[in-house]
């Protein structure tokens, strides 16, 4: 009976040292990685070369490029609402300035906003989307409320003094 125990026993005992010293072996890789030996250096290179972390800003992308080619100050924004090739029956929100036929804005999501400068707005076509336009002239400042899928005037056309006002913030919720 004995030796039916100890001949049983012999396999556990191999599999525990097996295990024991596997288990070693791992803990000396992580030693190794972590804190001691040669390939610390290396992961401190690696690290060093590394890209910095990417922080939102909101900043418009190629702002620069699309007041030079349009005129068009586009500041921050979420990205919800950007400048687009106007197109009929796309569902845009169009902008009538004095000096330009006309500005289109594409929305996406469930709201958005933008910031922006564009002088001499009279004309504001919402579309599906419930659509504020903050305007200013001189210090005044003027909110508007954008009628869905229709024209609504704004700045100079809705200023009994005919002043030009400019456009400085759209945001947008379904």
């Amino acid at each position: 009976m004995k030796s039916s125990i100890a001949f049983a026993a012999r396999p556990r005992r191999k599999r525990l040292i097996g295990t024991a010293l596997v288990a070693l072996a791992a803990g000396a890789l992580a030693w190794t990685a972590v804190g001691g030996g040669a390939a610390a250096g290396a992961a401190a290179t690696v690290v060093d070369e590394a890209p910095g972390y990417a922080v939102e800003d909101f900043d418009y992308p190629q702002a620069d490029k699309i007041l030079a080619e349009k005129n068009i100050l586009l500041k921050r924004g979420d990205g919800h609402i950007t400048l687009a090739d106007c197109a009929t029956g796309t569902g845009q929100l169009e902008v009538q300035a004095r000096d330009k036929s006309k500005v289109c804005f594409d929305v996406k999501g469930t709201s958005g906003w933008l910031t922006l400068e564009l002088p001499s707005v009279y004309l504001i076509r919402g579309n599906d989307y419930t659509t504020e336009a903050e305007m200013t002239v001189g210090t005044e400042e003027q909110s508007y409320d954008i009628a869905k899928n229709a024209w609504t005037p704004v700045g100079e056309s809705a200023d009994e003094q005919a002043r030009e006002w400019t456009l400085l913030e759209l945001r947008t919720s379904k």
